[in-house]
């Protein structure tokens, strides 16, 4: 049996009111994927940067892993997951030295130091997982067992990102390099408090709200042939004041309002 294993930064494009829905296939079985994560950069988004639901809570891939670090208890799986497929697409071999994360991007390169022993070893993201609270990582066989965490089966340990690689050719061969990453600290930032298929009743919320003294717009968004009109509460270019801004409209009765960024 596999011994499954929380920094979650809830940022998203989130489409309310959408129907339809998608699966990717994991080890954990099928996810429910959710919208589009802001800081794509085209249309398309991969299906591992997508919200998904697990055992009804929701999970966000965060759209970098720079300055990541998290600590908590790291977990292993080995058989019989060996030879299935991951989060990622990739074949799962117990014998590499990868992990499982539930929001950090595919590829992220981690430094995991067992705090119980002081042994440190670099694993990389190619999985969704462990979702057992508590639990923050959860490591192949190989590297459970140079950290020292076969036995025991658990440790506490802590993560700092090292990047997100991806694998390109260079003169015939395949090389890992590195990816640059802009600072997701500054953007325009929203809080999107309703979406609808009715124009009318975005323009009634929109009203509701600009009497509480905040600016608020309604954007569209078609999905299919079916038009959404967004509330969106303009919450500036800070990411930190947008998140309390989130926190206010909550407390406001807009349960679920989010964070988008455009």
């Amino acid at each position: 049996m596999r011994k499954n294993i929380t920094i979650i930064t809830g940022i998203i494009f989130l489409l309310a009111g959408c129907s339809g829905k998608t699966t990717v296939i994991s080890t954990r079985g099928k996810h429910q994927i959710g919208p589009k994560s802001p800081y794509q950069t085209t249309k398309r988004v991969k299906g591992t940067q997508r919200p998904y639901k697990i055992k009804g809570k929701t999970y966000y891939p965060l759209p970098s892993a720079e300055g990541f670090r998290q600590t908590g208890t790291a977990s292993w799986y080995g058989k019989p997951f060996h030879g299935r497929k991951t989060s990622n697409g990739e074949t799962y071999n117990m014998y590499s030295r990868t992990a499982a994360h539930k929001t950090l991007p595919m590829n992220t390169h981690l430094l995991v130091e067992n705090l119980d022993n002081g042994k440190e070893l670099v694993v990389r993201v190619n999985d969704r997982g462990p979702f057992i609270r508590g639990r923050i990582i959860d490591l192949s066989y190989t590297g459970a067992k140079e950290l020292g965490v076969i036995k025991k089966g658990t440790a506490r340990v802590r993560i700092s990102a090292l990047g997100e690689a991806i694998r390109v050719e260079e003169k015939g061969e395949q090389v890992e390099r590195f990816l640059p990453h802009k600072d997701f600290n500054k953007g325009k930032f929203y809080v999107q408090i309703g979406s609808f298929t009715q124009r009318n009743n975005a323009e009634r919320l929109q009203k509701t709200i600009r009497k509480t003294g905040r600016s608020v717009t309604i954007s569209i968004f078609n999905r299919t042939g079916t038009v959404f009109h967004r509330v969106q509460v303009k919450a500036g270019n800070d990411l930190h004041k947008a998140q309390k801004v989130v926190q206010t409209m909550r407390n406001l009765g807009y349960e679920g309002a989010f964070l988008a960024a455009q």
